[in-house]
């Protein structure tokens, strides 16, 4: 048995049904004991009742959960030698006809599709990129322009449109204005793919193999659509590429995997290709716009660090028309709240990984198969990692706030996980975030953000939380009514 993580002797070792866990119900086990769609409050809630290690039994697994902000980290970077992403996971994907890409391919796979989407997305590349941000951007803004002072905002809706768009143009070289348009075709159905993976995942059945509900149906539908626009996004790649220096300095991730996937030997296919292109489009919309989300709400809820980035975007930015990615980077206090957003509402407040071999974690051995469960989110909400921790303050990511957090605060909070399967998005989704935060900033005053029962948002998993009922009202602001 190979010990990864701690060297413990043998007759030290326990078990995972030695761990205290929820009392399991019979054949259901704790299934019945969670909210789907709370499920990560729930084992939050378990984890300080039974401490950083715990078993549980969920949808037919026993999983091993942890809380330990060190361990999870040491885990994560064990990855993929021995630990991967959820095999059944990537068995529904595989079902519902998404292709593998870098998110979910393993072994050489994963290194070979790696190594390229890393390199299109490093600091550099994404410098390369802004342009084409800045216009989605001052859409966005046109937009909201537009709906001002009598209409309410879709918030969640409005901001998957502009990351849509963004990934659509960057990634793969395709104009998908669904800003200045209600042809949200894409949007839509990319709406239904992350819920439906979400519920199968955690069926009890998979009655969908046997009988097709109308939800089922409507799946298949969203995903034939989705697929199809990705092989009109290749075919246009193709023509472009007929460009020989096009094809000898490819200018977006498309094209770059399609010159790879023609390299002689190259072991790369379209289905790589077209796996890499849905796997963008699904985390380039939905888990940046969460974010955004997430931050633009908060920042409405504390007026003092509203008023404090707004004086920042006031002082040091110009005209939207002239912003650069050097002006974005002096943006300490907006980016400190985009870090304490995203440390109090990560859009992946849990993450699954399976053991790929029998291992040793902390003093449990467990089995080749077993599913470990990271509870991301659990040390970053507790005083004694964070002081005040439930508390938004976004000066503990800056100097002066240095009281406010535990040394290595980035290894605590882990948005963008850990480890060689770190999110290469990572670079993108700040500047998007930075984007459309100082562009809602310099041009517009909050007016209110509502939600349906008037409380704080509900947070909801659909493998990613998401805030519920956002209703954003804006006012232009009364300094550019003059200008």
């Amino acid at each position: 048995m190979q010990n990864t993580v701690v060297d413990a002797p043998a007759r030290a070792l326990r078990q995972l049904r030695d761990l205290p866990g929820p009392r399991p119900w019979p054949l259901v086990g704790n299934t019945l004991q969670v909210s789907l769609h709370r499920m990560h409050q729930d084992l939050e809630a378990w984890a300080k009742q039974h401490g950083p290690l715990m078993r549980v039994h969920l949808g037919g697994f026993k999983l091993m959960v942890v809380s330990d902000a060190e361990l999870i980290g040491q885990l994560l970077r064990e990855r993929p030698e021995t630990f991967r992403r959820p095999s059944r996971m990537q068995a529904i994907m595989r079902e519902i006809g998404i292709h593998d890409g870098v998110f979910m391919a393993e072994g050489e796979a994963w290194a070979r599709q790696r190594r390229m989407v890393m390199a299109s997305f490093a600091p550099h590349q994404v410098r390369s990129y802004f342009p084409a941000l800045l216009r989605v951007t001052q859409r966005l803004h046109a937009r909201w322009l537009r709906a001002a002072d009598p209409h309410p905002i879709d918030l969640q809706a409005d901001l998957m449109r502009f990351t849509v768009d963004a990934i659509a143009g960057l990634a793969f070289g395709s104009e998908v204005n669904t800003l200045q348009s209600d042809d949200d075709v894409i949007q839509r159905h990319l709406d239904k793919i992350f819920p439906a993976i979400w519920r199968r995942a955690h069926a009890l059945f998979p009655y969908w193999q046997h009988v097709k509900l109308p939800a089922d149906r409507a799946l298949d539908d969203s995903v034939k659509v989705v697929n199809a626009a990705i092989r009109d996004f290749i075919s246009q790649g193709r023509q472009r590429l007929q460009d020989p220096a096009r094809r000898a300095a490819p200018p977006n991730l498309l094209e770059a995997m399609i010159v790879a996937a023609d390299e002689p030997d190259s072991g790369m296919t379209d289905e790589d290709v077209a796996g890499n292109v849905f796997t963008m489009l699904l985390a380039g919309e939905d888990t940046t716009a969460t974010s955004l989300s997430w931050m633009i709400d908060l920042l409405w809820r504390h007026p003092g660090a509203l008023a404090r980035a707004r004086e920042e975007v006031d002082r040091e930015l110009g005209p939207i028309s002239q912003w650069t990615v050097d002006d974005l980077a002096g943006l300490p206090w907006l980016e400190a709240c985009i870090h304490e957003s995203m440390r109090l509402k990560p859009v992946g407040p849990f993450n699954v990984v399976e053991a790929l071999r029998d291992t040793v974690v902390a003093d449990v051995a467990i089995r080749s198969g077993t599913p470990v469960l990271l509870l991301m989110r659990h040390d970053t909400l507790r005083d004694e990692v964070f002081p005040d921790a439930h508390a938004f303050r976004p000066e503990r990511w800056l100097p002066e706030g240095a009281e406010l957090s535990p040394a290595g605060a980035k290894r605590v909070s882990m948005p963008f996980g850990s480890g060689p399967r770190i999110c290469p998005g990572r670079f993108l989704a700040l500047l998007e975030i930075k984007l459309a935060a100082a562009m809602l900033l310099q041009s517009f005053d909050i007016a209110a953000i509502d939600t349906p029962d008037g409380r704080p948002p509900q947070e909801h998993m659909d493998l990613t939380m998401v805030p519920v009922g956002l209703r954003m009202r804006l006012r232009r602001r009364e300094s550019l009514r003059a200008a």
